[in-house]
C-alpha cells in the first residue's frame, strides 16, 4: 500500500494489535505472541514476536494457535522486548478486536515490570456494532466471512489476526463515508474536553467494564455517585460537549471508580460511594421522613411490621426493631423502615389503599367505628360488619409484596459473579443477608472466612440488592461452611 493510501485510511497514527496468550485469566496467564500492524503517514509496517511466558502451555492453546512450548523456550521474555514494544505502541491509537482483552493483558505485563501503560484504545467489535447495527454477530470469524476477507497465514496467530483487522478497517472505509467511521470512533474512544482542574491523565485507566464511580468537589464533597455497565463510556459522557452538565464540569476536582464483574458488584460499589459522603442535615431529614437517604439507620430505629395471629385467627401487626431480633431469620416480617414514624406512615398509606380498618390495625383507638369507616374507606371490621378472618385475609394479601425473605441457607454462601469475557470474577460472601466481603479468588475467600466471626447489623439496602439479584438467577450460589451467627 502506498503512503497516500495509508494517509487516506488512517488520518492519525494507529496500531492494529493482536495477542496470543496462555489463557484468559489476567492474573495467572501470560502473553505468548504479539502481532502489530503500524499505520501512519509514512506507510504500513508489521512486527511480530514470540514471547516466553514463563508458565506452562496447555494442549488446548497449542492446538488452537499451533504454538508449542518448544517454540517458546528460546523466545525472549516480555521484559526483554518491552522497550521496543512500547516504542511501537506509543503515540498511536490502539486498535484490537475485544480490545479490553488485549489492552488488559498488555497493561498487566507492563505493570509487572514497573511500567504504567496508558493509551487510547478502540475496540473493533464495538465499532462494527455501531457501523452495522443491523447485524447481531460481530466476532472476527463472522466479520471475515461477511466482508469477504482472506485470513492469510491462518487464524489465531497474532500477526495474521492483526493483518485481518487492518484489512477490515480498509474494507469499512471503502464501504462507508470516512466521516461516518470517524464519528463512530470518536463516540467509542471518548475524547471529551476534561475540566481544566482535572489531571488530563486521570481518566486514562478507566476500564470498559461494569462498576461504580464518584465525582468529588475541591472540598472532598461527593457530587455524584452512580453505577454503570461501562465505566469509561459513562464517566466520559458527563464531559461530552453535547450533553455536558456545566455545574458538574465546573465543580469536579477528583473522580474515583471501582470495577466489578457485573451488576451486583456495581450496585454494592455505588452504595459504598453514596455512604462515603457525610450525612448532611437534609439527608438526615430525608431519612426521618421516609426519604431515600443512603446511610444505614441505627439498629434501634430500623423496624418492621410483624404479623401474628391470636387464637381467634384475628391477624394483628406489631412493630419490631432490628436490635430486638434478626430480620433475616424472624418470621412474618413485612416492610423495612428507618424508624417508627416511617413505619406508621406506611401502614396508613396501606390501609387507605386497601380499605383496611384503622382500628384493627391499631392506627387509632376508636370506641366504635374508625375514622376510615366514617369516610367510607373501611369495610366495617371495627363494628363487626366485616369478620376478623376476612379482614385478616385482605391484610395478608396487601402485605404480601412487602414480605422480608427469610435467609434460606444453613450458613454463609458465595455469590459468584463473572464478567462477559470470563476475565474477572467477584465472590460476594453473604450470611443472613449481611455482606461479609468481596474477593476475587479462593485464596481470598479462605482469608475472609478465617477472619470471622462477623457481627454486621442488618442493612436494608444490602438486603434489597442481594434479594433482587438472587431473583434474577444471574449469579452462581455456592454454600460455604457454617459460621458463627
Amino acid at each position: 500500500m502506498s503512503v497516500d493510501d495509508s494517509r487516506l485510511f488512517a488520518p492519525e497514527p494507529m496500531v492494529f494489535v493482536d495477542l496470543e496468550t496462555s489463557g484468559a485469566n489476567f492474573a495467572n496467564d501470560r502473553i505468548i505472541e504479539i502481532g502489530l500492524v503500524e499505520v501512519d503517514s509514512t506507510g504500513v509496517r508489521e512486527w511480530s514476536v514470540l514471547v516466553n511466558p514463563g508458565v506452562p502451555l496447555s494442549p488446548f492453546i497449542t492446538s488452537l494457535t499451533g504454538i508449542s512450548e518448544a517454540m517458546l523456550r528460546p523466545a525472549p521474555t516480555f521484559r526483554q522486548i518491552a522497550h521496543e514494544l512500547l516504542d511501537r505502541l506509543r503515540g498511536r491509537l490502539f486498535v484490537a478486536h475485544n480490545a479490553r482483552f488485549d489492552y488488559g493483558f498488555l497493561k498487566g505485563e507492563f505493570g509487572r515490570i514497573g511500567v504504567d501503560f496508558r493509551q487510547p484504545s478502540l475496540c473493533t467489535v464495538k465499532l462494527s456494532r455501531k457501523l452495522y447495527p443491523e447485524h447481531h454477530r460481530h466476532n472476527l470469524d463472522t466479520l471475515v466471512e461477511r466482508h469477504g476477507l482472506t485470513a492469510g497465514g491462518g487464524r489465531h496467530r497474532a500477526l495474521a489476526d492483526a493483518r485481518l483487522l487492518w484489512s477490515l478497517w480498509q474494507c469499512w472505509h471503502r464501504q462507508l463515508p470516512a466521516a461516518t467511521i470517524s464519528d463512530a470512533v470518536g463516540a467509542i474512544v471518548g475524547r471529551p474536553e476534561l475540566p481544566p482542574q482535572l489531571d488530563p491523565t486521570a481518566l486514562d485507566d478507566l476500564p470498559e467494564a461494569p462498576g461504580a464511580y464518584a465525582f468529588y468537589g475541591a472540598d472532598g464533597r461527593l457530587l455524584l455517585a452512580r453505577r454503570s455497565d461501562n465505566l469509561r463510556h459513562h464517566v466520559l459522557a458527563h464531559f461530552a460537549a453535547g450533553s455536558r452538565d456545566k455545574a458538574l464540569y465546573r465543580e469536579t476536582w477528583r473522580i474515583e471508580w471501582r470495577e466489578a464483574a457485573g451488576e451486583l458488584g456495581a450496585r454494592l460499589h455505588e452504595l459504598r460511594y453514596a455512604r462515603s459522603a457525610p450525612l448532611t442535615t437534609s439527608a438526615k431529614a430525608a431519612a426521618g421522613s421516609g426519604g431515600t437517604a443512603r446511610h444505614l439507620p441505627p439498629a434501634n430505629e430500623l423496624c418492621s411490621w410483624q404479623l401474628h395471629s391470636p387464637a381467634s385467627g384475628d391477624c394483628r401487626l406489631r412493630l419490631v426493631f432490628a436490635d430486638e431480633l434478626d430480620f433475616a431469620v424472624a418470621d412474618d416480617l413485612f416492610g423495612i423502615y428507618v424508624n417508627r414514624r416511617e413505619a406508621q406512615r406506611s401502614l396508613r398509606v396501606l390501609a387507605e389503599a386497601h380499605q383496611l380498618c384503622q382500628k384493627q390495625l391499631g392506627i387509632e383507638q376508636a370506641v366504635a367505628a374508625c375514622t376510615a369507616y366514617r369516610q367510607k374507606n373501611c369495610r366495617g371490621a371495627c363494628i363487626g360488619k366485616e369478620s376478623s378472618l376476612q379482614h385478616g385475609a385482605r391484610l395478608m394479601s396487601a402485605l404480601a409484596r412487602l414480605k422480608i425473605r427469610n435467609w434460606s441457607y444453613r450458613g454463609p454462601v458465595a455469590l459468584i459473579e463473572r464478567d462477559d469475557f470470563g476475565m474477572r470474577q467477584d465472590i460476594h460472601v453473604v450470611h443472613r443477608w449481611r455482606l461479609l466481603g468481596t474477593v476475587q479468588d479462593d485464596a481470598g475467600l479462605q482469608t475472609l472466612l478465617a477472619a470471622g466471626p462477623f457481627r454486621q447489623d442488618f442493612d436494608p439496602e444490602v438486603y434489597r440488592i442481594l434479594s433482587r439479584t438472587l431473583n434474577t438467577g444471574k449469579v452462581v450460589v455456592r454454600p460455604l461452611n457454617a459460621l458463627s451467627a
